[in-house]
């Protein structure tokens, strides 16, 4: 019985699906949803292009870093003052990281090291790309009490799997 009710729900569902997608007024719809989903995403995009910029963030930096000075270091001038005393403080940092590199399925927690020391956060390890540090960089700037990041990432590509 559930079953039988399952197929026919699934059956309206569907119906209803076509016809919005093949009628004028539905194809109108779902073509205005994607517009502005782009129109989102590109406004997204381009708010992270500039805080990559406007930090020095950007792949060619930290490739120029990495090649001068094998590590990558970048300050928030508003926050230099503030300095984080507590071993509390820097744990909540270095656990708010963490738990953003591992939201980030770019980003492998594995490979990156996170170690905090009064508002200075220190990234070692390994990322797949220029792009990932910079990325990485991003997410530890842009976490509450951080006052500088220091990244010593290297770029190590994954293992090819097959």
């Amino acid at each position: 019985m559930k079953v039988l009710l399952g197929l026919i729900l699934g059956i309206l569902i569907g119906a209803a699906g076509f016809w919005l997608l093949t009628s004028a007024d539905g194809r109108a719809r779902v073509h205005d949803t994607g517009v502005q989903i782009q129109t989102a995403a590109k406004s997204a995009s381009d708010a992270v292009q500039e805080k990559l910029r406007v930090l020095d963030l950007r792949p060619q930096d930290v490739k120029d870093d990495l090649a001068r000075s094998g590590q990558v270091v970048r300050r928030k001038a508003r926050d230099a003052g503030k300095a984080i005393a507590d071993a509390t403080a820097d744990a909540r940092i270095t656990a708010a990281i963490k738990g953003k590199f591992l939201a980030d399925r770019n980003l492998s927690t594995l490979s990156i090291s996170v170690n905090t020391t009064d508002g200075i956060v220190t990234l070692s390890g390994n990322a797949p790309s220029a792009e990932a540090i910079s990325h990485a960089m991003l997410l530890a700037m842009e976490t509450d009490g951080v006052r500088e990041v220091i990244s010593t990432l290297q770029v190590k590509p994954p293992p090819k799997q097959g």
